[in-house]
């Protein structure tokens, strides 16, 4: 076991993450060698669990150890990628939105996802242990054979409604719809309520699936500029005037990608509006699970009055369970249920079985409590390296898993994407969250994996070459004058 130097200027989760590195750099730790607990070394070494949370991430993000869920982590066995190029189909082109998901959930070895709208492994290995499965499947009664009813286990929706209670929302069992997580919520909202040609207005910037869900849908996006306080309330009055949107998508609490939020105020004249021009509201709450306080909410202030509130738990609290959640009028949750029975029948009983018990046993709060304190840190500690990298953040929003940061003037965002790429480093520009594909200066930080140095030395070099390529410029235009 190495020792750490507690005088040393360097911190103690780089010094935990060089010894490492060198200890399996000289096979003292081979190929497949299994590491010890969080907890384990952080006793020896007599440090805290969250900083080797952070050396561990740092090093699962290098390529170097693996995460294995509850089984713990292990030195990586071959090559940063070791799935042969031949085996995997691209969904996309380079920055394309179904190309973007589809690297954050293949995880190539090596690759830093520091645009990505998922957190680390290693901050949700604990969500769910091994005996939450064991004791969810002993929850059903005909065990594996276990039928899911389409609308959800009526234990499992009661279970969510009290959920959503504690937030303000008045919801019961009946008006709850359980979904494979968010992207379904949308999938369902699109082929229950939208036709070919219908207006859907949208914040801009925002969530770019559900832009393509929308164009495949074939209807009019209606983009609508986002603030730092919600929606643009009078552009959203003269869209809705000029284009007589059947739905607006909203983001009320923690917006992608900025982690904007909305006053009270805002989202009052949101419903009026919906009122005045009949159209309905889809409010996605995704990320609100981060919030650190007690944000107002949409489906709150209307009891679900025209909103269809959908959120998820795979974000929070495991991608392998996927699964979400709808809570809409009877209604409107009748035709929601009507397409989920004609694409996928049914979510899986396991999954909800597994979720039941968890909600059950009370460890989503004290599992979001802890989400909540290592995001807080994380977004400081992020936002330090990033200014100090030359990336603006003009609105660091409410909290959660987004920083908003934008390049300096002149700077060759999407050049910038390339090279991190080619650097191994995945970065999401700001054009892709546009509706309309507009260009922007603006870059999504997820700050649980953007407090790496590995991320801040790239941008420091990149824009310090720009500037200095403008320098030039500058100096040449001059004296041609």
């Amino acid at each position: 076991m190495f020792s750490l130097d507690r005088d040393s200027p360097t911190p103690l989760a780089d010094q935990i993450e060089q010894r490492l590195h060198a200890l399996i750099a000289s096979h003292q730790l081979p190929p497949g060698a299994r590491l010890n607990s969080i907890r384990q070394l952080a006793a020896r070494l007599g440090v805290s669990p969250n900083t080797v949370v952070v050396a561990y991430d740092r090093l699962v993000a290098a390529g170097v150890i693996d995460s294995r869920g509850t089984a713990g982590f292990f030195v990586a066995d071959g090559p940063a990628d070791a799935m042969p190029d031949a085996a995997r189909v691209e969904a996309g082109e380079e920055q394309e939105a179904v190309w973007l998901a589809q690297q954050a959930n293949d995880q190539k070895a090596g690759v830093l996802l520091a645009s990505s709208g998922a957190l680390p492994a290693t901050w949700l290995e604990d969500a769910i242990p091994a005996a939450a499965v064991q004791r969810g499947l002993a929850r059903a009664s005909a065990g594996m054979a276990s039928r899911c009813p389409p609308q959800g286990l009526p234990e499992l929706r009661d279970r969510i409604a009290m959920l959503l209670r504690g937030q303000g929302l008045a919801v019961d069992a009946g008006r709850v719809l359980t979904t494979y997580g968010g992207t379904q919520a949308i999938d369902l909202i699109c082929r229950a309520f939208l036709r070919p040609g219908d207006a859907v207005a949208v914040e801009t910037p925002g969530y770019f699936l559900l832009f393509d869900r929308l164009r495949q849908a074939g209807v009019t996006i209606v983009p609508v500029p986002r603030r730092p306080d919600g929606i643009d309330l009078e552009a959203l009055d003269a869209a809705c005037t000029r284009h007589r949107p059947r739905l607006l998508f909203i983001q009320s609490v923690l917006h992608n990608p900025t982690g904007w939020g909305s006053t009270a105020a805002n989202l009052h004249r949101v419903l009026m509006l919906a009122q005045r021009h009949d159209f309905l509201v889809a409010e996605d709450d995704v990320q609100g699970h981060f919030h650190p306080g007690t944000p107002t909410r949409l489906a709150q202030l209307s009891g679900l009055d025209r909103v269809i509130y959908y959120s998820s738990f795979c974000k929070a609290m495991s991608p392998a369970l996927r699964l979400g959640y709808i809570a809409a009028e009877p209604a409107l949750l009748k035709p929601l249920m009507r397409e989920k029975i004609f694409t996928v029948l049914t979510t899986a009983a396991l999954n909800e079985y597994v979720l039941l018990e968890v909600l059950a046993a009370g460890r989503w709060r004290k599992h979001l409590d802890r989400l909540q304190q290592r995001l807080g840190a994380a977004r400081a500690a992020a936002s330090q390296q990033l200014r100090q990298a030359g990336v603006l953040l003009e609105h660091a929003g409410e909290g959660g898993l987004f920083l908003w940061g934008a390049l300096p003037a002149g700077v060759d965002v999407d050049g910038v994407v390339r090279e991190a790429f080619r650097a191994g480093i995945l970065l999401v520009r700001g054009a892709t969250f546009a509706a309309d594909g507009a260009a922007d200066a603006h870059i999504r930080f997820n700050a649980a994996f953007s407090q790496q140095p590995r991320l801040a030395e790239f941008l420091r070099d990149q824009l310090s070459a720009a500037t200095s390529a403008q320098r030039v410029v500058e100096r040449a235009r001059a004296a041609a004058r």
